[in-house]
């Protein structure tokens, strides 16, 4: 999973700041379990160290420091925003960043017990995100493609994860996000990979969106895809109605694109289990609780 030749620990970060940042030098510094390309530290009661650990971390940073101040304001909730930058040194050869932290639990450690709302919260802060982007807005090489275009890793997830029993239902879901019309529409602001590690929770609902490093202008149906990868049983059709600007299109391909993240969560959860590198035990059973719900079909 990680390229990092550097050992990230709490008194590297210790020194890093003292070098760099000297004034927040004197904060607690706790590590956050979990990240993918970055290692988190919580800095305080505020802010978070982000680290990089993959080769391509450092420009998924870059494009956050870049866009999140333009975006943030107009986001009815909370999302990382850029306080700091760290520069490449002796102790650490790579760019690392300082940023805001947002409160409250990761979905993939907590519930939501208030479906309703959080579809709607969801809902609402996606119509706000998905807005036409300027040109200059960064393109994705890996997401944002019509699923006709993604069918190989389609393809490689099912074929590792093997899903009993429903291995037909869910190839024909995928069929029919394939062959679903383009999206028509500008290309608009897209966060990229929403699943339960990127969105947090608070007393049962949504509360703050996290890791916009897959940011990019293209199809919403890859956001839309966490009205199952997200919100519990029963809740797509309360998202879709708040948020009100889908058609049947772009649900059709949303649903197959849940489809797929489902799969890649199981694999990494089955990655988890055979203590493979970067697999993620967690992952799994939220991978199938949302294929079931992809499956339960609720809104088409």
């Amino acid at each position: 999973m990680t390229d990092s030749e550097t050992e990230i620990t709490a008194d590297l970060v210790h020194d890093l700041l003292q070098e760099q940042h000297p004034d927040l030098a004197g904060l607690a510094i706790r590590e956050v379990a979990g990240g993918w390309d970055n290692q988190q530290w919580r800095l305080g009661e505020e802010l978070a160290v982000r680290t990089p650990r993959t080769e391509r971390a450092p420009d998924l940073q870059r494009k956050e420091c870049r866009w999140l101040p333009v975006l943030a304001p107009r986001l009815p909730l909370p999302v990382p925003n850029p306080v700091r930058t760290g520069e490449p040194s002796a102790r650490f050869p790579r760019p690392w960043t300082i940023m805001t932290w947002v409160p409250g639990e990761p979905l993939g450690h907590a519930s939501i017990s208030r479906g309703d709302h959080a579809a709607g919260t969801l809902a609402g802060f996606l119509r706000a995100l998905h807005v036409e982007a300027p040109v200059e807005a960064p393109t994705s090489s890996d997401r944002g493609a019509h699923p006709n275009k993604c069918t190989d890793g389609f393809d490689h997830f099912f074929q590792a994860v093997a899903p009993r029993g429903t291995a037909d239902e869910v190839r024909a879901v995928w069929d029919d996000a394939v062959a679903a019309p383009e999206w028509e529409g500008p290309p608009v602001w897209v966060h990229g990979d929403l699943h339960p590690a990127n969105v947090v929770v608070s007393d049962g609902t949504l509360s703050g969106v996290i890791d916009f490093g897959d940011l990019f202008a293209g199809d919403p149906a890859w956001d839309l895809a966490a009205a199952w990868v997200v919100l519990p049983a029963g809740a797509a059709s309360r998202f879709f109605d708040v948020y009100a600007h889908a058609d049947e299109a772009t649900i059709r391909r949303a649903r197959g694109l849940a489809a797929l993240k489902s799969l890649f969560l199981m694999l990494m959860g089955q990655n988890g289990d055979r203590g493979l590198p970067g697999g993620k035990p967690t992952w799994g059973p939220a991978g199938q609780a949302a294929l079931d719900r992809v499956l339960r079909g609720d809104v088409m």
